[in-house]
């Protein structure tokens, strides 16, 4: 049913960009329009949205700019449905890993001459790879944020432990802690989160799935990729006393209230761990001083390959206000909006501003991070993979004691079913 909703999706878009491509418009005739920008979740600091909606109303009086902020869950069958609509919000956000499924199917409106002006090959590489599709530029970067591992320093020093400086290490400490401390995650870690194992897979050697010709040959099951989930194993059920079927939504939560002495999380989460207490989702400012971050070590002591968090932004082939949307775009990759994300933990859309995030540990950790993160596989039916669950059901079974290869291998099947289907 995803695939068919997908390829609906790209007939009926293709169409419409036939249609935007012919008509164009003129922004200054589109006076009185209302622009819909669909946000993902709540990684986009405020500061940032109030710059965006004041600079584009300034900009363009008598139209106004609407932000919707979305939910992650459910985001690709929403998105799916909406950008086929007459009703279709006029600029989205999209995951990294799941961009490729809509520039794929012709969802976002080509942007291939607008690239330099947008940024050109200022922006980061790999998110323009994964936001273009035959040789079209279709969504462009918005932010990018790698894992790190956050820890109470003073538990640290309670077990006589440091900083550990391979994966074996950070393994055995986590234990370590959750030993030292009962009822208390040495690492929090929610069997839903499959991100987080993604390093273990490749430290070890393996890989999700790779291309094989015209086709993707998925490789949970390997040996090498065996070795990381056995020892994803071990730091779920020994390390970790997160629920096993639960998801990373607001990781800060464990870290505030103590039970929580380590979690790997994306960058932007120190924001959450220190957001007032009186916040919608309160953190624990007061933490500041005992909070410690480092990169994830791999297997030979350098930082580990983690996975490459982070979001595309593109503009709807069905819009209907084509030029009123390109003009909030560049308002969003502009420098001044772009600063804000790095200001706030986020490595920002371009390579030039990655100065931004600052000197502090946690701006070392994002550096000495991003020099090793990976992607997912670069498939336009990724998505439809994420959007079944096959991972998250995987690391859930995986969390609460199941079988590693045989789950790894009916994970390979469903996989390829999607991948090759």
């Amino acid at each position: 049913m995803r695939n068919l909703g997908i390829v609906a999706l790209g007939a009926a878009a293709a169409l419409t960009l036939a249609g935007c491509a012919t008509t164009g418009g003129d922004a200054a005739s589109e006076e009185g329009a209302e622009i819909r920008v669909w946000l993902v979740g709540t990684d986009t600091p405020d500061a940032a949205r109030e710059l965006l909606v004041e600079t584009f109303e300034e900009e363009h009086p008598g139209s106004t700019l609407v932000i919707e902020e979305q939910s992650w869950d459910g985001l690709v069958d929403r998105l799916t449905t909406s950008l086929s609509g007459s009703d279709s919000p006029d600029v989205v956000e999209v995951g990294n890993t799941q961009a490729p499924a809509f520039t794929s199917a012709g969802a976002f409106m080509d942007l291939t001459d607008h690239y330099d002006e947008l940024g050109g090959d200022d922006l980061l590489p790999g998110f323009v790879e994964v936001g273009s599709y035959d040789e079209k530029f279709y969504a462009a970067p918005l932010y990018s944020g790698s894992s790190l591992v956050f820890y109470k320093k003073d538990a640290f020093a309670a077990s006589g432990i440091e900083v550990p400086t391979s994966l074996d290490q950070y393994v055995d400490q986590a234990i370590q802690l959750a030993n030292d401390n009962p009822g208390k995650s040495g690492v929090w870690w929610p069997g839903q989160n499959w991100y987080a194992a993604l390093p273990y897979i490749w430290e070890a050697g393996g890989e999700v799935a790779v291309p094989d010709g015209e086709e993707w040959d998925a490789q949970l099951s390997s040996a090498e990729s065996i070795e990381g989930l056995e020892m994803v194993q071990k730091v779920m059920t020994e390390a970790s006393r997160a629920p096993k079927d639960a998801n990373e939504s607001n990781p800060q939560v464990g870290f505030c209230d103590g039970t929580s002495l380590q979690l790997a999380a994306p960058a932007w989460v120190k924001w959450s761990i220190l957001a007032p207490e009186d916040a919608e989702t309160p953190g624990c400012p007061d933490q500041e001083e005992n909070l410690g971050v480092y990169a994830l070590p791999g297997a030979d002591g350098d930082a580990a390959q983690v996975f490459a968090g982070g979001s595309n932004i593109g503009i709807s082939a069905n819009t209907k206000h084509p030029e009123l949307a390109l003009d909030a775009l560049k308002i969003i990759l502009s420098d001044e909006f772009q600063t804000i994300y790095g200001e706030n933990g986020l490595v920002p859309a371009k390579l030039s501003l990655g100065d931004t995030v600052g000197t502090d540990e946690v701006a070392q950790a994002i550096s000495a991070a991003a020099g090793n993160a990976k992607l997912t596989p670069a498939s336009p039916k990724w998505a439809d993979v994420e959007a079944a669950g096959i991972l998250q059901d995987l690391f859930v079974n995986i969390a609460q004691g199941g079988d590693v290869a045989q789950l790894a291998e009916e994970a390979d099947q469903q996989i390829e079913d999607i991948l090759n289907g």
